[in-house]
């Protein structure tokens, strides 16, 4: 990795789940001061017990510039970078909890993937609302499975952000040969593809659980892209960012790769196992299964087709056997 060519001050990252904790790694080795935050104080112990966190990135060791935290007003002391890794389930409660404790010129930076769970609403939606449009904002998303980025492996994601100084800033936080930024001001977009591939992934995992072959997985991320560009379209999205890096390129990554919970979940459902048992195996949150009816309601709120996310959501929902869906779905004309 190369040297940070400035000092830079120390940023907050909320949230030690898996991806929380690769991007603690890949900075703190970079040299920058990284206060990890969780609201679960045990897992925060575990960590500072064992020097890793062998619940959700076993087998990578802290280095000294990573402090772990459960204490949020300790974690955003002297820090104008806030990191949100939090599920999305929990985005706006830590927002929250966070808004009498932040200082003026502090700003938000999105990494979770997910809607709000009561409105259906983007996270950079929620962040405006609970924080103000004064804020600055930004989104990082991009093909990133995080025990990669964790073991050192290059991969490239999109800062997006409307305000320029910002996203610099990140680009300049981030960037080295091993982890590429790229900018945008396309800050839908960029969130629309990284919540709704989920949902195609777990389609792709039933038919690869189903053994039903290659031709079929194509064929649904070929459609499945289709969606996703009719719902950031819809929502304000550009074309050009939904079939790059933060698009595209992570609907590739997320259904094809069995590092993605959201294709084992699939995977399972389609071998005819149990869902809440599949889940509770895979131990961590399935932000596809959360989010397969919201983005349903989106779809029928804007007047869209798609149909492969309502099949989904119907599956998840035991409203249809898997053999129904794909009878259902090869049936359109």
């Amino acid at each position: 990795m190369q040297d940070q060519p400035l000092k830079l001050k120390p940023i907050a990252i909320l949230g030690a789940g898996s991806w929380g904790t690769a991007l603690a790694l890949y900075l703190g080795r970079l040299g920058q001061t990284v206060n990890l935050w969780s609201v679960d104080k045990s897992e925060i112990d575990a960590i500072l017990k064992d020097h890793e966190n062998k619940r959700f990135m076993p087998g990578f060791t802290f280095p000294d510039t990573i402090h772990p935290t459960h204490d949020l007003a300790h974690a955003i002391q002297d820090v104008d970078d806030i990191l949100m890794v939090v599920p999305s389930v929990g985005f706006r409660d830590t927002l929250v909890k966070l808004k009498p404790l932040i200082k003026p010129e502090a700003r938000i930076i999105c990494a979770s993937k997910g809607l709000d769970t009561h409105t259906g609403q983007l996270l950079g939606d929620i962040a405006l609302e609970v924080m103000g449009v004064e804020r600055p904002f930004a989104v990082l998303s991009g093909p990133s499975f995080a025990r990669e980025v964790a073991a050192g492996l290059p991969c490239a994601v999109v800062v997006a952000s409307l305000n320029l100084s910002l996203a610099a800033d990140l680009k300049l936080r981030f960037n080295s040969p091993i982890f590429r930024i790229y900018t945008s001001d396309d800050v839908i977009g960029v969130e629309v593809g990284g919540v709704a591939k989920n949902v195609i992934a777990i389609a792709t995992g039933i038919a690869d659980g189903m053994e039903l072959g290659c031709n079929a997985r194509s064929a649904l991320i070929t459609r499945g892209l289709a969606e996703v560009m009719r719902l950031g379209v819809a929502l304000g999205g550009k074309i050009e960012t939904l079939v790059g890096l933060s698009g595209l390129g992570d609907l590739i990554l997320t259904c094809s790769d069995n590092q993605s919970r959201n294709r084992r979940l699939g995977l399972a459902i389609g071998k005819g196992h149990n869902i809440h048992e599949a889940e509770k195996e895979i131990g961590q949150i399935v932000e596809g299964k959360r989010n397969a009816e919201l983005i349903a309601k989106l779809a029928r709120r804007y007047e869209i087709e798609m149909p492969i996310c309502e099949t989904v959501m119907e599956i998840l929902e035991d409203r249809i056997s898997v053999n129904d869906a794909i009878d259902k779905l090869l049936s359109r004309k």
